[in-house]
């Protein structure tokens, strides 16, 4: 495990997963939020953001978090390892919610309060997006190391793993 993505509905805690894994991998951590976003809420341009990207991916080690599904198939054709985190609703909902008026690594700005479009699009997530990951994981289960989780307990429990070094 050199080059991991791991992607899955805002809310879900990768940015969490991605610290900790991290931690324990010392493998160096990109949160694509933190490249896309500028502080003052603006976004760098696609060509810039498709720059760094690939900087970032060309480097033999790194954990990049976050979903961003136009670049989706060019990361997974550069890493060896991928975490799905498909947790319910709910759970990414409390997750989106827990976050506002917190200072994040993994966001240039501090929420106040909790957009609607970004709600409605978590909402959506599960019909929206999942589909499409899941068919671009279908072409990949061979050649990559592919973990999909489905709660934070399971999340815990494979960074609890000693065996993941």
């Amino acid at each position: 495990m050199k080059k991991v993505l791991i992607i899955g509905c805002p809310g879900a805690g990768k940015s969490t997963f991605g610290k900790r894994l991290a931690d324990k991998t010392g493998l160096p951590l990109y949160h694509l939020d933190m490249i896309w976003h500028k502080p003052d809420k603006t976004n760098i341009s696609t060509d810039e953001f498709d720059s760094r990207l690939t900087e970032i991916t060309l480097r033999d080690e790194w954990i990049i978090d976050g979903n961003y599904q136009r670049t989706l198939e060019m990361r997974l054709n550069r890493c060896d390892t991928v975490f799905l985190l498909d947790f319910p609703l709910e759970v990414c909902l409390a997750g989106i919610k827990s976050r506002i008026g917190t200072v994040r690594e993994d966001l240039p700005w501090k929420e106040t309060e909790l957009d609607k479009s970004f709600e409605e699009f978590v909402i959506n997530f599960p019909e929206d997006n999942l589909p499409k990951i899941y068919r671009l994981l279908e072409k990949y289960t061979m050649s990559k190391d592919i973990h999909i989780l489905r709660s934070r307990a399971e999340a815990d429990s494979y960074l609890e793993d000693k065996t993941i070094l």
